[in-house]
């Protein structure tokens, strides 16, 4: 006879074996989309430039008082993107704000898509007037401008990088929220929903052992179409002077440009770096996400390749 710890044993590297052949599938489906490889390999030369952003510019390269340039020298050799109004590298500078940018877009993406695979869940599990509140909640969340309430947001609150990913992930949110319940649904709906119910399963249980991996893959899509959305808002709000004053981003770069009047005299390297690598981003991300979406429904077909 088998023993339990023999059992217990032989059951978990089923598991892992079942696991490890879903990524080698999910894998196999994902590379034969160009567009989303090439928005990985975007991503991943972009990542680990940030990474290493410390050991190829230093953090000197944010300082002030120790710029080694003057202001707003053309691209040359020693500074092939030019300088800003303060003497200091573009070419430093963006590579610092890389890490800013993308910190700031996974977090408030993560942010988001967890307040809303959360309400999503909860709706359509417990239905009722619960569901009716929750559901009128977010669709005055979903007529209301996002950008709007990120902006009044980071305007009320103090100014730092944590202010910035709250205020765009308690306001995205919603999308998720209405995704995930119709998912829930559907998954509620099907007969070993009724048969572990009879069998004694808890509210958590099925939540949390049924309905979260089944609505998983919708929601790893939803995260990785919601980071483009986060950069670019966090984007924005450092263009509007809400972002961390004391921190460089993409954003931040583009509103010193503007504030030293790099669109008038014509200084177009100070505004053009960080508006290219914020559209590549955004672009990447977008690429990554369609082919996410593409692997994990097939009924969309090739027109995403």
């Amino acid at each position: 006879m088998t023993s339990p710890v023999t059992a217990a044993q032989t059951a978990s590297s089923l598991a892992w074996a079942r696991r490890r052949h879903s990524v080698a599938r999910f894998w196999g489906s994902y590379r034969t989309h160009r567009a989303g490889l090439f928005g990985l390999g975007a991503l991943a030369v972009i990542a680990l430039v940030a990474l290493a952003a410390p050991l190829l510019v230093g953090s000197d390269v944010q300082s002030v008082t120790s710029a080694p340039g003057s202001a707003l020298e053309s691209p040359s050799g020693q500074f092939p993107l030019g300088t800003d109004q303060f003497g200091r590298s573009l070419l430093g500078l963006l590579i610092w704000g890389a890490r800013i940018s993308l910190t700031v877009g996974l977090m408030a993406a993560a942010l988001s898509v967890a307040i809303g695979t959360l309400v999503g869940i909860l709706a359509g599990h417990f239905g009722g007037w619960f569901a009716t509140v929750t559901m009128r909640i977010t669709d005055w969340f979903l007529v209301m401008p996002a950008l709007v309430l990120a902006i009044v947001l980071a305007t009320v609150m103090s100014r730092s990088v944590w202010t910035v990913i709250l205020a765009i992930g308690v306001t995205s949110w919603p999308t998720t929220a209405r995704l995930v319940r119709a998912q829930t649904l559907a998954v509620e709906s099907r007969p070993y929903i009724e048969r572990a119910t009879a069998l004694g399963g808890g509210h958590g249980h099925i939540m949390s052992r049924h309905v979260l991996p089944n609505v998983m893959p919708l929601v790893l899509a939803q995260t990785t179409l919601g980071i483009s959305n986060a950069i670019l808002t966090e984007a924005t709000l450092a263009f509007l002077g809400l972002g961390d004053p004391d921190v460089v981003s993409w954003g931040g770069m583009l509103q010193d440009a503007r504030e030293a009047g790099a669109v008038s005299s014509g200084h177009w390297w100070y505004l053009a770096p960080p508006g290219i690598a914020i559209a590549l981003v955004a672009l990447a991300f977008t690429l990554c996400g369609r082919a996410v979406e593409s692997v994990l429904n097939p009924k969309l077909g090739v027109s995403a390749r």
